[in-house]
């Protein structure tokens, strides 16, 4: 089968920075304003055919054990911890580090089309990308190497608000579309799929502070950077409830356990990791944390968002 939900042209990016107040302020306008809604789908448990979707967040990169180094995959991963819990009757896990939403429908290395392991009797489908099209990886770079020009101060921000609009805010709105493709071609894949949006975990510390050199961004960035955090989940969070899809909160589980937290205590590890774990991304109990949030949402109601 063929899909026709391919990411969707950028809208001209003069329009964009005009109109980007407004369009935050419609995401959260949407969110308050949605009616729960039933999706058609699997229950949790035997009987479900599960394939999970998604990025190094979801393969879980350096955790032991690896079972795939082409996408750093790990078998304690959410996906593989939820299907163990649940005892599902079949497992695919295509998730692949570095995946954008352009792999749901491109190979990536050794790792076919992640869709392409979407079938008509799949019943539940997670789905967690978005952050590689936003551009995690090079955010952390560009952040942490201007930190070294202004401790105090907020470089970062002000680098990507130079042109006069946030440079991030616009990659998350342009991001939106091609994550709502993706959830349309799961749809049309598998059409009494159960679907689930996971979201990304808290990475700094929800009240603003700060822990350089442990994360070396300058003081005045983390809370701008935290907030950036959350605008990604905000979007994913609209996104799935306008495509027939349930959100799952990761942010509020993993709250107080960020990267900048003591090694016992974090479930993020920072850019030079403690436990086994790729720089600013869950470790084992990070994903274990993950597991837990998408059993509550399949837990909680027959599809109920």
């Amino acid at each position: 089968m063929k899909d026709h939900g391919k990411p969707a042209a950028s809208v001209p990016r003069r329009r964009r920075g005009m109109a980007v107040g407004a369009a935050v302020s419609a995401c959260a306008l949407g969110l308050a304003a949605a009616a729960p809604a039933t999706a058609h789908g699997a229950h949790p448990g035997r009987g479900t055919r599960y394939v999970a979707l998604g990025d190094s967040y979801t393969s879980g990169p350096l955790i032991p054990r690896q079972v795939d180094a082409n996408c750093a995959r790990s078998d304690h991963n959410y996906p593989s911890l939820v299907s163990a819990w649940h005892r599902t009757t079949a497992f695919k896990d295509v998730s692949c580090g570095g995946a954008t939403t352009v792999q749901m429908w491109k190979p990536q290395g050794t790792n076919g089309p992640q869709l392409d392991a979407v079938r008509r009797d799949t019943d539940l489908v997670t789905v967690q990308i978005g952050g590689n099209d936003v551009g995690f990886g090079s955010i952390i770079a560009t952040c942490a190497r201007l930190s070294a020009t202004d401790l105090t101060g907020n470089p970062c921000q002000r680098h990507y608000a130079s042109s006069g609009t946030d440079q991030l805010l616009l990659n998350i709105l342009d991001t939106a579309p091609k994550v709502a493709a993706v959830l349309r071609a799961v749809h049309a894949r598998a059409p009494h799929a159960r679907v689930l949006v996971v979201g990304y975990p808290d990475l700094l510390p929800d009240d603003g502070s700060g822990c350089y050199p442990s994360v070396p961004f300058a003081a005045k960035d983390f809370p701008y950077l935290r907030d950036t955090g959350k605008r990604v989940n905000l979007m994913l969070r609209l996104v799935a409830l306008t495509n027939r899809a349930e959100y799952v909160d990761t942010y509020g589980p993993t709250r107080g356990h960020d990267m900048c937290k003591a090694p016992a205590d974090r479930w993020i590890e920072p850019l030079q990791p403690a436990s086994p774990a790729a720089p600013a991304h869950p470790n084992a109990k990070g994903e274990e944390a993950m597991a837990r949030a998408v059993t509550a949402r399949l837990e909680s109601g027959h599809g109920h968002r």
